[in-house]
């Protein structure tokens, strides 16, 4: 009868040869290669992790064409699980990728009341550019991008135009671009912003709407799109639009309405219809704004 020793030694020889066949596989690959060598570390100490090596190749890879997080292929979204030497062998731990850092300072800088996760993650050179009707827009917004990075101030945009058309895409995009360089920005989707001030009224309300009023750069996204009330449109829209007015503070809009059929919105509460006080709205978005139109086909059903 064979000793059990004599067993565990073959057993153990079998797995040597095992993961040295692995190992001189692993090797042809160059990126595999380039990984080892930024390693310093024995190869019989790699032999071992000769799999886990393999898939931080893979993720290193992935990253390589990625076109933000959105697109990450890899096993925890946004990061690669990296090794580094310790002792004697090697420790894995997830290391941020370039967009994931990217992502972090922004959050730093940005807030977003009610913003969907594909617009906070809105990125300039990710805007569809084959639609030529969108050729001004994005003219604009880059120009107020390097206005605004030199110290000069151009107006803020009152985008409209048809559904799906991209619109709120843009400008989130142009406020995660100025948020990557310190800029002070919130986004608003405002129907459902009014229903989160109305609900903290009496807690943090007041704490919400300093935020807004003082931002840098303010989005307010879908306005037109909310159920129209006094309190809404003269407490809330009023109160923002004038201090922004009054300090000069850049703001964008988008609607699925013009400016002209805004005002008949603004004007009509359950309650009453009151001209003048749509109209005191409107003379606010004017003054803070250039208008344009955005007809587009619906990208959301692509």
């Amino acid at each position: 009868m064979e000793r059990i020793g004599n067993i565990s030694k073959f057993k153990k020889k079998e797995l040597d040869l095992s993961l040295n066949k692995q190992y001189m596989i692993a090797l042809k690959d160059e990126e595999f290669n380039k990984l080892i060598n930024k390693l310093n570390c024995s190869e019989e100490i790699l032999m071992k992790y000769t799999s886990k090596l393999e898939n931080t190749v893979s993720e290193l890879n992935n990253c390589k064409n990625c076109k933000g997080l959105n697109y990450c292929k890899n096993k925890v979204k946004g990061f690669i699980n990296y090794p580094l030497v310790q002792g004697e062998g090697l420790i894995f731990s997830y290391v941020a990728c370039k967009y994931e850092k990217e992502f972090n300072n922004i959050k730093n800088t940005i807030t977003y009341f009610e913003t969907p996760k594909f617009l906070r993650e809105a990125r300039l050179k990710d805007i569809y550019l084959d639609d030529k009707t969108r050729i001004n827009v994005i003219k604009y917004i880059k120009r107020f991008i390097d206005s605004y990075k030199k110290g000069e101030k151009i107006k803020g945009l009152y985008l409209y135009g048809s559904f799906g058309s991209g619109k709120s895409y843009i400008i989130n995009a142009l406020i995660n671009e100025l948020g990557k360089s310190g800029v002070n920005c919130v986004s608003v989707y405002f129907p459902t912003m009014l229903k989160v001030l109305k609900d903290g009224f009496g807690t943090n309300f007041e704490g919400k709407m300093q935020e807004i009023m003082n931002a840098d750069i303010l989005l307010i996204d879908d306005i037109g799109a909310e159920n129209n009330t006094a309190w809404s449109r003269d407490e809330v829209l009023g109160t923002i639009l004038q201090h922004r007015m009054d300090n000069d503070l850049s703001t964008f809009f988008t609607s699925n309405f013009s400016i002209e059929q805004l005002e008949d919105h603004l004007k009509t509460t359950n309650k009453s219809i009151d001209n003048i006080k749509a109209r005191r709205i409107i003379e606010r978005i004017k003054y803070l704004t250039n208008s344009m139109e955005l007809v587009s086909e619906n990208l959301r059903d692509k």
